[in-house]
């Protein structure tokens, strides 16, 4: 019974990194499409940053999921210190790379707080107000 567990965990493992490359796939495809389409209307240097935005939501979003796909691949094999420390490096550079994803998106670092949008409707005279 354990075992067909494991062999479920390991399935499911799989298949989350296989969901996370399509993750990118496409949202590189769709990032690509959205650029083509609006290259004529805003611009090329305008145009690209939002290509860039873009494209790195998707990947932020498939290194967390690829993450989560190593840390259950890890937990269906026999823990070694081997298999551990893989895991420990893929997680470091991984996070890394969600970090600087998420700087280069949002202008920030994932730990500092949004900075509130000027044009919401519940910022009066740069102060907040309850909505």
């Amino acid at each position: 019974m354990t075992e067909q567990i494991l062999e479920y965990l390991e399935y499911a493992g799989h298949g989350l990194s296989l969901f996370a490359v399509a993750v990118i796939l496409v949202g590189f495809a769709m990032a690509a499409g959205h650029y083509a389409w609006q290259f004529r209307k805003y611009g090329a240097e305008r145009d690209f940053k939002q290509f860039k935005i873009e494209l790195g939501r998707a990947l932020t979003l498939a290194l967390e999921m690829l993450v989560l796909a190593d840390v259950i691949e890890t937990i269906t094999t026999e823990p070694t210190f081997l298999s551990l420390s893989v895991l420990a490096f893929l997680v470091v550079i991984r996070t890394i790379l969600s970090w600087t994803l998420t700087l280069e998106t949002e202008g920030r670092w994932p730990w500092q707080p949004e900075c509130p949008d000027p044009n919401d409707s519940t910022l009066q005279n740069g102060e907040l107000t309850d909505a």
